[in-house]
This record gives structure tokens, C-alpha cells and sequence, in this order.
């Protein structure tokens, strides 16, 4: 809208506005009948003009005419009858220095019939403006009346055909506003047409003129006569198993689904409700938990606070988290010069100057770089989030993952002392717990690592957790990919289970038990129940609205080298302390001495120099008397605690 026409379109409302002014003054000053006021023309004129004088110097005080009235809420409302109260209030006062006065009752019945006339109009254009693309008599009527007296034109004004019909799904306050946002959006691809909802106090009634319909037996049909096309879920508090049953059942339907709601993935409070595909991750798991709140933020406000690997899955989203955290300065360092550049973007575009951000290229197995780069920026607190993870790549790269992951770890530690760092926390995982692979072998190396220190100077823990959904290399991404390729979806063994949970969840546990940590901690998160990796693929078929077996195969490949059928439970209250935080525990689990360390350290620094991944696998099953060979694990899989739990025995 150019300047032009916003100013003509003021001076048309005050244009209006005046009218109905000067037609509430004559009702009251002249047509009214009174036996106390006796007026003369001029006398009705100069009450009249002193009037109009205070509503329109009120009005443009508060700056009634720069609103745009097509969107206004209460709060427009509010501020019209204020100024206009504060007119009359001005009007009272100045009254007494014309000639001749008029009663108390008068003056009020005429800014009040005349404010009742603003609202009036103002009203009917939201009105016209909101059902503008419906078809009935009465909508039409006042268009053609608007557009006549105002010489409105709006911005849409074609038939609602091309948009597409949708439900939604809850009548609360999030669905209300979905609706709202798009009858006021003349671009809005969707348009509300109904509501569903189980709250009877809610159903026959109407939100912004759309119907609220029962969520009950017929509900097909209603839908059908509206050529619902979409449905659209605004439950923002609803469970897990609630929504799995909402999505099955308009799922049977033949709807497309969709959510508007923040996305299972991206649980950032800085992030906003958006219309989003429903994702399949909101089905399949608990509910994301939040674990920072506004304590723990303050513990890393103000902090200088460096992040290893801070490119990678968790590095980048604990980069995030901290970015909210107001940090003195955040350093991600990591060898993967594209996974750090993409964070560095993401987040100078949406802090700017505001977040001192620095960037290092350099890997963590590189002694003399770690501690330029320590000494260059003196971290407060260290995340280490830097490992090799994948496991059946560290089974073939024996010496690489013991390099990087126990070796890289120790020179952290290290630079941590050396530069008197406050904190130091690890990113461990489930798999340290009773080993059966390389990978899982050598963060149980770097958990004793962590334990052994002494905290002189530097408070060290280390926190597990299991799988990460939306993680490189994560199950859920593969099996999308195999269904959008029509299958068949390969589980390496159909007995298999694992423990989930959100990128932002482990992200924030590790920040949360960091600020709680004293020194030595090895944390732990009750992690809920353990899922069924076949289940999960059958889910997901079912899902994507296909059938498993049928549409789509699941095909078992057998184990992957170093592959265990289950994770050991994490939480085992007998062998754990609580912590203030009922999801995070603490590992009883008494630390070696440096000195046991060193030892273990000096056994695999002469396994690495032979450059034999047998040699130095031989040597890491030695250091970590917890490390089984997966066959030993596997064969008796069927009696653990933890796959009983999933086959809900």
C-alpha cells in the first residue's frame, strides 16, 4: 500500500468518523427534546464544534487513525474508547466557557452515541474485510455497500476455490489463532471451514464465523458435505497416544495430515508454531521434554564457553541452545570446516552482532592447535562433543577411533588443566554401557578419563544417552528415504531395540546436568521405554499410509559388525542418586586413579603405533574390562531385562 493511499484512507476514517459525530450532536443538541437546555443555533453550533475539537485531538493523541482497523483485536477497541474518554473528559472541563451550558447527561449521550457509531462501522468493515470471499446475500450486500461509501478496494477478492478446505483439529486458543491468521491473510493458501472438537461446551457454536464441529460418529460425512480437503492438528498439549489415535482415524479417512504446532525436531523456545507435515517422529515417540529452564540458562550467561565438534548433530544444537544463553562468547571448533560454516550462518543470521561467535577449524587430536586455541580464548566452560560415532565404520578404523575419540578426549582434558577451565562436560552415549563395539569401547575409555581427574582446577563430567532422532546417520531418516523409494525397508535383526530421543532433549540434558555437576559425575537420563526397531518400521509403513508386507517389505540384512540386539537400560534406580532433576541420575561408579589411567593410556599409545586395527582392538578390550564381544551378548539377549520391557512382557 503506497503512502498515498494510506493517507487517503485516514482521511476517509476521520472523513466518516466526523459524520457520525456531527449526526450523534444534532440527535442530541437539537432533535432531543429538553426542558433544561434551551440552545440557539450558535449555541448548538460552538458545543458542537468545542466537541469535535476534543474527539479528534484525542483520537489523534492516540493515534486512532494510524491502526490498520481491518485487523483490529480488543486492544484497538480499548484504546478507542479511551481516547474518546478522554475527549469527553475534556469536553466536561471546557463546557462552562461557552456562553451557555448543557447538562451533564446531554454531553455523555452524545460521545457516547457516538462512539457506539465508530465501533459500528469499524466493525462492519472487519466484517466485510473477513467473509469478503463468501457468497451469501448479506456478505454481498455490504460489500457493495462498503465499497461504495468507503471506495475500499481489498487485496483479495477471488473466489475461494483455489484455496484448499481444511479442518482443524482443536478449538482451543492455537487452533483459533491458525484460523484467524488465515481468514486474515487475503494470500493464505488454506481456508478454515470447520473445527473439531470433543469439548460440548465448544460444539454447535462458532470461532470467527466457522463452525465447531463434534469429534463423534458422522463426523465423516459432515467433513464430506464441507469438501474438507486437509486436516490441520492444533493440539499443542495433547498426549502421544491421543494423537496416534487422531492420525489413524482421519488418516482411515483419506486426509492429508498436517500440524501447527513447533515441529518434534526443533523444540527451541525461540522458534514459532508454523503449518508443518505432520512429522511421523510425533507418533513414534514420547513427547519431548524440556530440561532448561531459567537457572541453568543464567549458569551460562555471561560465560566464555567453547564447543568441540560444535558442526555436528549435538555440537551444533548444543551451539544453539548456548547462543540463547546470552554467552560472553561461544567458540565451535570442529574438523569439518562445512558443518561449522553452516552453523555460523544460521546463527549470525538470526543473532548478528549480538552473539560474539568464533569459528576454529582444527581437530582435537591435534595437541598444539587445542591449546592455541584454548589459550587464544580461555573458555569458562567446555562442551565436548567431538568423537567419531558411527559404528561400523570405527569396527574398520580401529585406530582412528581410538586416536580421535580416547586420545582427542585426553588432549581436551588436558588443555581444560592446563588453562584452568571451569567446566568440562562429555558427550557419552548408551553404547559405553558393557561395550560390544569400538565405537561404544572407546567413550567408556574417555568416561574414565573424565572420572579420574581431580577437579583441581577443572570440574569434569560426562553425561549418556542413546539414539538421537534427526541425528547424521539416525534410523528414522533412512527408513523415510527406503519408503519414498517404495521399500524395501532392511533392520539389520527383527529382535533388535534401541532408546530415543530428540536432538534439542539430549542437547539440553547435557547443558542441564553440566550446570549441576561437581566433579566426576558420569549422568545418565531415564529415557523412557526402549522401542522395537521392527515395530518402528512397521509404524512408519503404516504411517505413510501404506501397508507393511504388502506395499512395503521389511527385510532383515543380519548384524553389522561390533551390533548388539539391545542397549542396557541406562536407569537401574538400584545402582543410580537422584539429582534435583527427576529425569537425570547419577552412575555410581568408583573412579581409577590417574595413575590406573596412565597405565591403560600407555597400552594403547603402543597398540596404535603398530597400525594394526587387531593389535589395537586387542589392546582396547584389554583397557576396558566391560568390553564383550557381541556374539557373547546376543546369545543370551532373550533373557535381558530390557528386551522384555519392549516386547511388553
Amino acid at each position: 500500500m503506497t503512502m498515498k493511499r494510506k493517507h487517503k484512507l485516514r482521511w476517509t476514517l476521520m472523513l466518516y468518523d466526523t459524520a457520525i459525530y456531527l449526526f450523534s450532536a444534532i440527535l442530541v443538541l437539537v432533535l432531543y427534546p429538553s426542558s433544561i437546555d434551551h440552545l440557539t443555533p450558535p449555541q448548538i453550533t460552538m458545543h458542537a464544534a468545542l466537541g469535535l475539537v476534543c474527539v479528534m485531538a484525542a483520537r489523534l493523541f492516540t493515534k486512532a487513525y494510524e491502526r490498520i482497523w481491518r485487523y483490529a483485536g480488543p486492544k484497538e477497541y480499548i484504546w478507542l474508547m479511551v481516547s474518546d474518554a478522554i475527549a469527553s473528559a475534556a469536553y466536561l472541563l471546557l463546557r462552562s466557557l461557552l456562553p451557555r451550558n448543557i447538562t451533564f447527561i446531554r454531553s455523555l449521550s452524545m460521545f457516547t452515541l457516538n462512539l457506539l457509531g465508530c465501533i459500528i462501522i469499524r466493525l462492519l468493515y472487519q466484517f466485510v474485510y473477513q467473509n469478503r470471499m463468501k457468497h451469501t446475500r448479506l456478505e454481498k450486500f455490504f460489500l457493495v455497500l462498503l465499497k461504495a461509501f468507503t471506495g475500499s478496494v481489498f487485496a483479495d477478492e477471488a473466489p475461494a476455490s483455489n484455496k484448499i478446505k481444511i479442518a482443524i483439529v482443536g478449538a482451543g486458543s492455537v487452533g483459533a489463532m491458525l484460523a484467524d491468521e488465515l481468514i486474515q491473510n487475503p494470500k493464505a493458501t488454506y481456508q478454515p471451514v470447520c473445527f473439531v472438537d470433543i469439548d460440548r461446551e465448544k460444539v454447535g457454536r462458532e470461532i470467527y464465523g466457522v463452525p465447531v464441529l463434534a469429534s463423534e460418529q458422522g463426523l465423516s460425512n459432515k467433513l464430506s458435505h464441507l469438501q474438507v480437503q486437509e486436516v490441520v492438528f492444533a493440539l499443542p498439549n495433547v498426549t502421544t497416544e491421543r494423537r496416534k489415535e487422531l492420525y489413524t482415524l482421519y488418516k482411515g479417512m483419506g486426509y492429508k495430515i498436517k500440524a501447527y504446532d513447533y515441529p518434534t525436531l526443533n523444540v527451541d523456545d525461540n522458534s514459532k508454531r508454523r503449518l508443518h507435515d505432520f512429522d511421523i517422529e510425533d507418533l513414534l515417540f514420547r513427547s519431548a521434554n524440556q530440561f532448561l529452564n531459567e537457572e541453568t540458562m543464567a549458569w551460562y550467561r555471561g560465560k566464555n564457553v567453547l564447543i568441540t565438534g560444535g558442526g555436528g548433530s549435538i555440537g551444533s544444537e548444543l551451539a544453539r541452545q548456548i547462543a540463547r544463553c546470552q554467552p560472553a562468547r561461544l567458540t565451535i571448533l570442529d574438523v569439518y570446516e562445512n558443518g561449522a560454516y553452516d552453523i555460523q550462518q544460521e546463527l549470525r543470521i538470526r543473532y548478528g552482532h549480538s552473539l560474539n561467535l568464533r569459528v576454529e577449524i582444527a581437530s582435537v587430536c591435534d595437541a598444539g592447535k587445542v591449546n592455541k586455541i584454548f589459550a587464544e580464548h580461555t573458555p569458562d566452560i567446555v562442551l565436548h562433543a567431538a568423537a567419531h560415532k558411527h559404528v561400523p565404520l570405527m569396527e574398520r578404523n580401529v585406530c582412528e577411533a581410538v586416536s580421535n575419540n580416547v586420545f582427542g578426549t585426553l588432549n581436551v582434558v588436558e588443555a581444560c588443566e592446563k588453562y584452568h577451565v571451569k567446566r568440562f562436560i562429555m558427550v557419552s552415549t548408551d553404547k559405553a554401557v558393557n561395550p560390544t563395539n569400538v565405537m561404544g569401547a572407546t567413550k567408556r575409555m574417555c568416561e574414565m578419563i573424565v572420572q579420574s581427574r581431580s577437579g583441581e582446577n577443572t570440574s569434569f563430567s560426562a553425561t549418556r544417552f542413546g539414539n538421537v532422532l534427526g541425528s547424521n546417520g539416525s534410523v528414522i531418516p533412512l527408513f523415510k528415504r527406503q519408503i519414498a523409494n517404495g521399500g524395501p525397508i532392511t533392520i539389520t535383526d527383527k529382535r533388535i531395540i534401541r532408546y530415543f530421543m530428540t536432538i534439542p532433549e539430549a542437547s539440553q540434558l547435557v547443558m542441564t546436568s553440566g550446570a549441576m555437576a561437581k566433579n566426576g559425575e558420569l549422568y545418565v537420563l531415564d529415557m523412557g521405554k526402549p522401542v522395537k526397531i521392527l515395530d518402528l518400521a512397521e509404524n512408519m509403513i503404516r504411517l505413510s499410509g501404506f501397508e507393511p508386507y504388502k506395499d512395503i517389505d521389511i527385510v532383515e540384512v543380519g548384524m553389522r559388525p561390533g551390533e548388539k540386539l539391545y542397549e542396557e537400560l541406562l536407569i537401574k534406580t538400584e545402582e543410580l542418586d537422584k539429582t534435583d532433576n527427576n529425569m537425570i541420575f547419577v552412575e555410581r561408579d568408583k573412579p581409577l586413579s590417574q595413575q590406573e589411567i596412565e597405565t591403560k593410556l600407555d597400552i594403547l599409545r603402543d597398540a596404535l603405533e603398530t597400525q594394526s586395527n587387531r593389535v589395537v582392538k586387542d589392546a582396547l578390550m584389554r583397557v576396558v574390562p566391560t568390553y564383550h564381544r557381541p556374539e557373547e551378548v546376543n546369545q543370551n539377549a532373550i533373557e535381558a531385562e530390557e528386551m522384555r520391557i519392549a516386547s511388553g512382557a
